[in-house]
């Protein structure tokens, strides 16, 4: 079974619900104290940011970088993401992030609520990309939801990937991939891959940076 039908419903929920997106960041105190984690990572020079969104992380990481390159598939959340965003270290790009491939390479790629919505059977190929996307000496820096997250979520079984169920105001229903990635789990899957990697939990989130394989001699 594939999982593009799933990814095509993913985006149309982002897109249709872009006005609902913030709440999240009104209503917990926990998503709002994680924004602060910003200051204590390696994030420093060109600063790719993958799935924006409204950029509630584009300003914090505009006020560390030289310059941010946001990407995201949605055209209604990036022009939240502009009109929250008044800085010209910022440039903000519409692409579908599993096509998409940037011209030029960053000293850090940074996604945040991003990783949980790439397909298991993508996830090489995603940190494919992710590390042809970095200057040498470069980083990834991620945060992301965990395991004990699932519990707020209406998981949905059957599906061509890890999905649940999300609602919007007005009753329409999507299905979005979601995979709630264990920390050491993650650790251990990335590391078979090549990378060297930190990941440390940080209340029901946890926060990752990665370094990506060398080259081969």
């Amino acid at each position: 079974m594939s999982d593009d039908a799933l990814l095509a419903e993913q985006l149309a929920y982002y897109r249709a619900g872009a006005g609902q997106y913030d709440r999240p960041y009104v209503e917990r105190a926990e998503l709002r104290e994680l924004l602060g984690v910003v200051g204590e990572l390696p994030v420093t020079g060109d600063v790719l940011e993958l799935a924006c969104g409204t950029g509630q992380w584009t300003s914090a990481l505009a006020a560390r970088a030289d310059s941010v390159t946001a990407v995201d598939a949605a055209d209604e959340v990036l022009a939240l993401a502009r009109a929250r965003t008044a800085s010209d270290r910022v440039r903000f790009v519409r692409a579908d992030i599993f096509e998409w491939r940037p011209a030029r390479r960053y000293d850090i790629v940074f996604f945040a609520f991003w990783l949980s919505h790439v397909p298991p059977a993508r996830l090489p190929g995603f940190w494919d990309t992710v590390a042809a996307a970095l200057v040498p000496g470069g980083r990834a820096v991620f945060v992301d939801d965990g395991p004990d997250v699932a519990a707020e979520e209406e998981v949905l079984a059957d599906q061509a990937a890890p999905a649940a169920l999300r609602r919007l105001d007005d009753g329409r229903r999507y299905r979005v991939v979601k995979v709630f990635h264990d920390p050491r789990t993650l650790t251990d899957d990335l590391t078979a891959l090549g990378w060297s990697v930190h990941v440390r939990s940080v209340g029901g989130h946890f926060v990752g940076v990665a370094e990506p394989p060398g080259p081969v001699v």
